[in-house]
């Protein structure tokens, strides 16, 4: 079975991620947003989906056929097209395509007469387009073309065309409403993305749900919330802000209220990152996730004096959470990129980095990332960008 994800804006983040949760062995980067999988697992696209911050859509190749036999293509997308309405609800049938790659199909052509298929088989029928090149997840999931339609892929792969069918969709919504709707939302201390949460969790490979896992710069929560509808259910979250934890327990006290969770424990309290030793018991800790104080946003700015105290600080930081993990944990962790400025280097004795891109795409003309192998984040123009750094105990 082949499996194609749509990927989020970074690439080098997104495809890290899958590696994280899948066991990418046969995969096949086609462009900087679309990935090929081919295995012999079954997924389940609609929970997974649910878990990754870093993927848009996920779906299944359903056939291939020679690059350049435009009727074998048109007859295969009606037979998928036929199969797809007989599977579907009663009423209109929705249909759209999308393309990825470098080769570009006619996909107003390829709508068209499938529309005319299906009106002289008295099929009533609703072509979706987009001003894009693809339909976007909102789209896709507006116009219900997954439950009673169908979104068609195409891409080229060598000499063949694939053709795809979406099976799920980011769920944009719910993400929204994470970031956007909480209770207690603070710009200072707050504004670590959900999706990002997500990717940062997946990246620390948890495998037990009732691993203890902490977050020691917990902000209004993010990182937490997102770990307990991943389903982990030993949680611990500290901050030395008062006005951290507070938020922090009304945003998880909400996301248990939404989401009906009851079976797990989180933790907040006011405590220092430097004291984590003093009341947390040595190597029980399955893994850190953390987006500590990134140093000061607003204003002029001696980014010499702020890189030495934020390296000061980081390095403590990282030497408490080596007392506390397990031997072979991790940490997951962003350090500030300040744009024009030299990267952060904080001691991390104990440690290895970590370069999570799979070794078959480390080279790969569309995968950016830092000098050290880790992974930027953030937009083109940013003064502070992101680096994910990922460090495991010897």
């Amino acid at each position: 079975m082949k499996y194609f994800f749509v990927l989020g804006t970074n690439t080098a983040l997104s495809v890290a991620e899958l590696a994280a949760v899948l066991d990418l062995k046969k995969i096949n980067l086609l462009a900087p947003d679309f990935l090929l999988w081919e295995t012999e697992i079954e997924l389940n696209p609609e929970t997974l989906i649910f878990r990754l911050g870093g993927v848009i859509k996920i779906g299944v190749i359903r056939e291939e056929v020679a690059a350049g036999d435009n009727e074998k293509l048109l007859k295969t997308i009606y037979d998928l097209a036929s199969v797809k309405k007989y599977q579907s609800q009663e009423g209109k049938f929705n249909f759209g395509f999308s393309d990825y790659g470098k080769t570009q199909f006619n996909k107003k052509d390829l709508g068209l007469k499938l529309k005319k298929y299906f009106k002289e088989k008295k099929i009533s029928s609703r072509l979706v387009i987009s001003q894009e090149k693809t339909l976007s997840s909102v789209v896709v999931t507006q116009n219900k073309l997954i439950t009673r339609g169908i979104e068609f892929v195409l891409a080229k792969e060598g000499n063949k065309i694939l053709i795809g069918e979406t099976l799920a969709v980011q769920p944009f919504k719910d993400l929204s409403r994470r970031d956007f709707g909480r209770p207690a939302r603070d710009d200072f201390s707050g504004m670590l993305p959900p999706k990002l949460a997500q990717i940062m969790i997946n990246l620390a490979q948890v495998q037990n749900p009732e691993a203890l896992i902490i977050d020691p710069f917990c902000g209004s929560g993010t990182i937490l919330s997102e770990a307990l509808l991943m389903g982990y259910k030993d949680l611990l979250g500290s901050d030395i802000s008062p006005k951290a934890i507070a938020d922090t327990y009304k945003n998880i006290s909400w996301i248990k209220d939404l989401y009906k969770i009851k079976d797990a424990k989180v933790k907040v309290v006011v405590k220092n990152v430097t004291d984590l030793s003093k009341f947390i018991k040595a190597e029980s800790v399955e893994a850190v996730i953390c987006e500590p104080f990134l140093g000061p946003q607003r204003g002029l700015i001696n980014f010499k004096v702020v890189i030495s105290n934020l390296e000061e600080l980081y390095s403590q930081a990282i030497q408490e959470f080596r007392a506390i993990l397990k031997p072979g944990s991790r940490v997951v962790m962003i350090w500030p990129l300040f744009y024009g400025q030299k990267s952060i280097s904080p001691k991390y004795d104990g440690f290895k980095m970590l370069n999570m891109i799979p070794k078959s795409l480390q080279t790969s003309e569309y995968l950016k990332k830092h000098n050290r192998e880790t992974i930027v984040y953030g937009r083109p123009g940013q003064k502070v960008y992101r680096e994910i750094v990922v460090l495991e105990k010897d």
